[in-house]
């Protein structure tokens, strides 16, 4: 997608630099003391069982959580102190799709556009919608479209402000046979421009083709971090539960 090439962040920095982060909730750890360094132009396949951490984690990377304790930094930005920083370099796909079912597709990218403050033309608007295969849904309410179609207009949204980390949690939800080939495109893409990636998803072979490094929580814990070829080997001794996503 030619219109979300990456912002480019200085070259010396770590895309991440997560050190000891913990998160609660109430009485429950979400995230017990987690070590995460990310190099820019990276690709991560974040794995684990349901409550594993995974979506918890995104989100402080995100900086929409802030961790109970320790530290993070994205493109040497702290996700405490400099949020908003954070939030330019960043586009987040998550469980909530942050699209308005009154509006058209463009007119959820054109509010998008101006929350982001790069109020981008509707040419640029238009060809956002082709890459995700919308163009022809361009004026059509988002209330009446299909899961697979609202989660391809929800990446398009996160990638409209250019970012240089992409985090996905589930992206591959909702979407047909085509739709799946044209996200591993726009990915495939998005990681040759420099792009950084951080995937979650329950398509264990479809999110190792796509990453080159494979990362599994379990109970909070980093459980696996190694190549995708490492983790087929260890996982084959393990139970489907132990890795599955879903």
């Amino acid at each position: 997608m030619s219109q979300t090439l990456p912002n480019q962040p200085p070259p010396n920095l770590p895309a991440v630099d997560a050190q000891g982060v913990a998160k609660r909730f109430g009485a429950k750890w979400a995230l017990r003391g987690i070590d995460l360094r990310v190099r820019r132009g990276e690709s991560i396949c974040l794995l684990g069982p349901n409550g594993s951490g995974k979506t918890t984690l995104l989100r402080v990377l995100a900086s929409i959580a802030r961790p109970t304790h320790g530290t993070v930094m994205v493109f040497g930005h702290s996700t405490a102190g400099a949020a908003d920083e954070v939030r330019h370099l960043v586009g987040l796909l998550s469980h909530r799709s942050f699209l308005y079912g009154e509006l058209t597709a463009l007119e959820n990218l054109q509010f998008a556009s101006a929350m982001y403050g790069v109020h981008l033309p509707v040419t640029a608007l238009l060809a956002a919608l082709e890459a995700v295969g919308l163009a022809h849904a361009a004026h059509g309410r988002i209330r009446g479209f299909s899961q697979g179609m609202g989660q391809r207009l929800a990446l398009a949204r996160a990638m409209l402000h250019r970012p240089s980390l992409l985090l996905l949690d589930e992206p591959y939800s909702g979407l047909d046979a085509a739709a799946l080939d044209l996200l591993d495109q726009q990915l495939r893409e998005f990681q040759s421009q420099g792009g950084t990636l951080i995937l979650v998803t329950h398509q264990l072979e479809r999110g190792l083709a796509v990453c080159r490094r494979a990362v599994a929580l379990a109970s909070g814990r980093t459980s696996f971090d190694g190549t995708p070829e490492a983790f087929r080997a260890t996982a084959e001794s393990r139970t489907a539960g132990d890795w599955g996503t879903t």
